[in-house]
């Protein structure tokens, strides 16, 4: 049976679209340098018997399907194979039950994260994953990637507020994993193997979340710094005080000189860096003084706090508008996403200015600096060759300079097809090993989203 008639015959007509040019709209993500292939079918379930028989279909028609979500990603992980099936999951959209007694929420993988979020406020409650792309990524595609976010320091990444999934299998068969308890210790944790596998195990289809109760409003903090090297000092000594940030960032003075140049905010541009912090809880005003004090210590040219929450968010929106800020000079932007131990980030710092002085480069910085998370954004002329090829060479330096440091090449961002290459480097042969038999066990034909993340 071709694959026309193995989707006409199992689903509504609105789900298949043949058209062309709908299906490359949905055939890439947002990643640079990577390229896609030619789908032969974009398929739009709305339930989860929709999507078995939309594996269904792919088995009988014997192609491969690649999964994606709101197409946010960074890496390729959602780009199309040659005669593959798109499955976009982007209707697939309903909270299903917010539980306040249990503090959490069921809902499908097309939820847009910033949606959930007002959803269970509404509620006093709080889904604290942050991913900067919140206002149009979605949940499944965060689960996918395991995508983490500004308050990632004190709150965890994604995985940390998965409880259970509804997965459909390479085979067609559904599984749930997981419990609506908070304790379990029956099997297996065949949740954690989902979260983060960009879609090359199963198909989520549903997902259970934990929530946490809304936290009160914070104080925020903001520091400027003449040199890189001091503001490093000061982040690792404010957790060796013992302090628990709830947000802790860092913008280099290229994005500062970006960001005032577009969105004029009277930013100190001539500042090696700013560093902007958050505290909550009850002593959060206590707390914000006191690391703001460490920042003084450690030679901040200007530190200001504030208890307001509505002035607090108008300095974090520095950070937020520094992507939209270097947008405007309508190059080609590169991000990469490497993370070290804490105690590493002023050597991770120091070696990505080295790194774009040796190549000559455009290279500004901003990250999750309470993590360890950078972000170096390569910005360059895609139509130049030469320009090109010396931004793939700091990219590679970059990501060697962190497994230097103990780090990892992907922090929060996922591998896909960008990082692929590079796992090698990071994960030992025995680890690499059982995870491929893993990747086979769970899809022997190597079906879903082939030659991505292993």
């Amino acid at each position: 049976m071709t694959l026309i008639e193995a989707l006409t015959s199992r689903l509504p007509e609105d789900c298949v679209q043949f058209d062309d040019d709908v299906v490359e709209a949905y055939s890439h993500d947002r990643a640079i340098f990577e390229g896609h292939g030619t789908a032969s079918v974009l398929v739009m379930p709305r339930t989860t018997e929709q999507v078995v028989a939309a594996v269904e279909a792919a088995i009988e028609a014997d192609v491969p399907i690649v999964p994606r979500g709101a197409g946010t990603g960074l890496t390729g992980a959602a780009n199309a194979t040659d005669g593959c099936m798109v499955l976009s999951l982007h209707r697939m959209n309903n909270i299903l039950e917010i539980d306040e007694t249990n503090r959490t929420c069921r809902v499908q993988p097309g939820v847009i994260n910033s949606d959930l979020k007002a959803a269970v406020a509404e509620r006093g409650l709080f889904y604290p994953p942050d991913p900067a792309s919140f206002e149009m990524s979605s949940i499944g595609g965060n689960v996918a990637t395991n995508a983490g976010g500004l308050c990632c320091v004190k709150y965890g990444v994604t995985r940390d507020y998965v409880m259970g999934l509804t997965v459909v299998m390479a085979n067609g068969e559904v599984m749930r994993t997981g419990r609506k308890t908070i304790k379990s210790t029956t099997g297996f944790d065949l949740t954690g193997i989902f979260v983060g596998s960009e879609g090359a195990l199963g198909i989520i289809t549903e997902i259970t979340l934990k929530l946490v109760t809304a936290p009160p409003p914070p104080a925020t903090a903001v520091a400027y710094f003449g040199e890189l090297e001091p503001a490093g000092n000061a982040i690792v000594e404010i957790f060796r005080q013992g302090h628990e940030p709830s947000l802790m960032e860092i913008v280099d003075q290229a994005s500062l000189r970006q960001v005032e140049a577009v969105f004029p905010m009277d930013l100190d541009v001539d500042a090696a860096c700013l560093l902007l912090m958050q505290t909550a809880g009850e002593s959060a005003p206590e707390r914000i003084a006191a690391i703001s004090k460490i920042c003084e210590d450690h030679g901040a040219s200007f530190v200001y706090h504030v208890d307001d929450p509505h002035e607090g968010d108008m300095l974090i929106e520095v950070r937020r508008k520094v992507w939209p800020a270097f947008e405007h000079l309508g190059k080609a932007l590169l991000p990469e996403d490497v993370a070290v131990p804490r105690q590493h980030l002023p050597e991770l710092l120091a070696g990505i200015t080295e790194i774009a002085k040796r190549h000559d480069v455009q290279l500004p910085t901003i990250g999750h600096a309470g993590d360890g998370n950078m972000h170096p954004l390569l910005v360059f002329d895609g139509n130049d060759p030469h320009e090109t090829a010396r931004a793939k060479a700091a990219f590679e330096d970059i990501i060697s300079l962190a497994l230097r440091l103990d780090g990892t090449i992907a922090g929060e961002h996922g591998v896909g097809t960008l990082k692929k290459a590079y796992v090698e480097r990071e994960l030992d042969p025995v680890q690499l090993s059982v995870q491929r038999s893993l990747r086979t066990l769970f899809d022997p034909d190597g079906r879903l989203n082939p030659g991505k993340a292993l």
